[in-house]
């Protein structure tokens, strides 16, 4: 980069009002009553929505290419096209009650990266891509995350097809039906670096008042079951010296789970979300209780410290009432640490542009949790308005919005290099 280039580079800034148009033009598509967007995963409203993206992506010089998972390659050509593409994405599917910006914001983004350096005549020395994804959420589909997850070998492709939705429909009759049965095998598309920005689904960046939230990696997650099984008893004629309330054992335990999160700050997470109680009569002693515990932290090693601490805490509450309890480990997701180059490449952006900024962890998963096992990967975070997301009044700031693009397009710019 010469000296002629580099303050040109310096000032460039993407169009924020475009980039917010194309946002609540694809908001359009599936957009509910209260303002949000029901865009499910492979239906026709998906399918909708894709035909525009990928229209917007044409218009805009970019190539497009398919796998067989359906997810999407959007491609504007380097100097040098023999180097790994520095891609962007995130996916276009929404909750039944999503909001505007839950990944279709990382898409738009990228799109917007690619038409500010078309704006500019800049030519990027390694080609630039963005990356749609399907079936991110698996609200209708399961596993989540499903087109990044068979792209890095997490399961396999025969494996996504047969998914069903409730109806019994498939998803590779889904993805033909929509016309989005691609030529390529997942995971032979080069990455060189992956970027995801993204709304950070939770409150600490408004609680700090902080604009861009640099993000070192996502938090480990340990999910259980546990069930702590007593007597059901008439609750008039029984003496409480004599019950065997498995609720009430079972509430303590509840407590537990956060004051063991609490023990583990700032990342420590313990919540019980699930809690089915047996007979659940008013008049009748509670004699099996089931509930979930989702254990996560920002490292394995933190994960793990909890998970000693949760199985002990069950074993002296059991030990202490003599009532059996059962704990199962029913899923678990590692930490994923971002690459720290490209954590760097973030903070440099944020820093340049003059940006407010601090270090963020993720507490959800996004397609980069993925990418990140097969690339240098990083994610950027802004705002959302009261921390709120997964919900059809989900919002963000345009001011935001447009922060969070430009930070994008000065960290793939000095991943990409310019010609």
């Amino acid at each position: 980069m010469d000296m002629k280039t580099k303050p040109v580079i310096d000032e460039l800034r993407i169009n924020g009002d475009r980039l917010w148009a194309s946002l609540m033009e694809l908001a359009k598509i599936g957009a509910t009553q209260k303002g949000g967007v029901c865009r499910l995963a492979l239906t026709d409203l998906d399918r909708q929505g894709r035909d525009l993206v990928v229209s917007w992506a044409r218009e805009a010089g970019m190539t497009v290419m398919i796998d067989k998972i359906g997810n999407g390659f959007m491609r504007r050509p380097g100097r040098d096209n023999s180097l790994p593409p520095i891609v962007t994405g995130s996916h276009i599917d929404t909750q039944p009650t999503g909001g505007k910006f839950d990944g279709n914001y990382g898409v738009l983004a990228g799109i917007e990266v690619v038409r500010t350096l078309n704006d500019h005549g800049i030519v990027t020395e390694a080609p630039i891509e963005v990356a749609f994804w399907t079936n991110e959420e698996g609200s209708r589909f399961v596993p989540v995350m499903m087109g990044s997850g068979v792209f890095a070998k997490a399961f396999t492709l025969e494996t996504a097809y047969a998914a069903k939705d409730t109806d019994g429909k498939s998803v590779f009759d889904e993805l033909e039906r929509i016309g989005y049965v691609g030529s390529e095998e997942p995971g032979e598309h080069p990455i060189g670096t992956y970027f995801e920005t993204h709304i950070e689904q939770g409150p600490v960046l408004e609680d700090n008042d902080k604009t861009i939230g640099v993000v070192t990696g996502v938090l480990g997650i340990k999910w259980y079951d546990c069930t702590v099984t007593g007597m059901e008893a008439h609750a008039g004629p029984t003496p409480m010296a004599l019950r065997k309330d498995a609720l009430q054992v079972a509430t303590k335990l509840m407590q537990e789970v956060v004051a063991i999160a609490l023990q583990y700050a700032p990342h420590g997470r313990g919540t019980v979300g699930m809690v089915q109680v047996h007979p659940n009569s008013r008049n009748v002693i509670p004699g099996r209780v089931k509930f979930s515990i989702d254990l996560r932290n920002a490292t394995d090693e933190l994960v793990e410290k909890m998970d000693a601490d949760i199985r002990a805490a069950v074993a002296k509450a059991s030990a202490e009432s003599g009532l059996p309890i059962a704990i199962e480990l029913v899923s678990h997701y590692p930490a994923q640490p971002f690459h720290a180059e490209c954590v760097q490449a973030v903070a440099r952006a944020a820093e340049k542009l003059g940006y407010s900024n601090m270090t963020a962890v993720s507490g959800a998963g996004h397609d980069a949790v993925y990418m990140a096992r097969l690339a240098p990967a990083g994610m950027i975070f802004i705002p959302c308005k009261d921390g709120i997301s997964h919900n059809e009044i989900e919002d963000a700031k345009p001011e935001h919005i447009t922060a969070g693009c430009n930070v994008l397009l000065h960290a793939m710019i000095e991943r990409a290099g310019v010609a």
